[in-house]
């Protein structure tokens, strides 16, 4: 069984975050999102996608602000799985599971770098692209 921690944010990544959780030999065991963040006009705390999947697997969930001072004990883990968390995360943590971080980007790198690599490819009438994992 690998153990995993997740870092991701959007509804991208909450389907990614399920996917991995219906697949045989993975478990999650913690997932890192980013805060729950004010919407609309009422400015209402709104969780991120990812949270809501962790929470509905009972999954622990982890939101800091900012990973530059955070201590996250992840020398237990095997694995790390970043999807579209939506800040740099840095080195320190991504080197501490003991087989390391993968990073999923959606498209095919170096070409659509960015926030927004599917529409641009979509934009450029590319008829296909590709996920680079890294």
């Amino acid at each position: 069984m690998i153990e995993i921690t997740f870092f991701g944010t959007d509804e991208f990544a909450a389907q990614t975050l399920e996917a991995l959780l219906n697949t045989v030999g993975f478990k999650i065991l913690t997932v890192v999102t980013q805060p729950d963040r004010p919407v609309g006009r009422k400015q209402e705390l709104e969780k991120p996608p990812v949270k809501i999947v962790a929470e509905k697997y009972k999954i622990p969930v982890e939101q800091p602000e900012s990973l530059k001072a955070y201590s996250l004990e992840l020398s237990t883990y095997h694995l790390s799985i970043v999807y579209r968390y939506g800040l740099i995360i840095p080195q320190a943590i991504l080197d501490i599971p003991t087989h390391g971080t993968i990073n999923i980007h959606p498209s095919l790198l170096p070409k659509y770098r960015g926030p927004s690599p599917i529409q641009t490819a979509i934009m450029n009438g590319d008829s296909e692209t590709a996920i680079t994992i890294m």
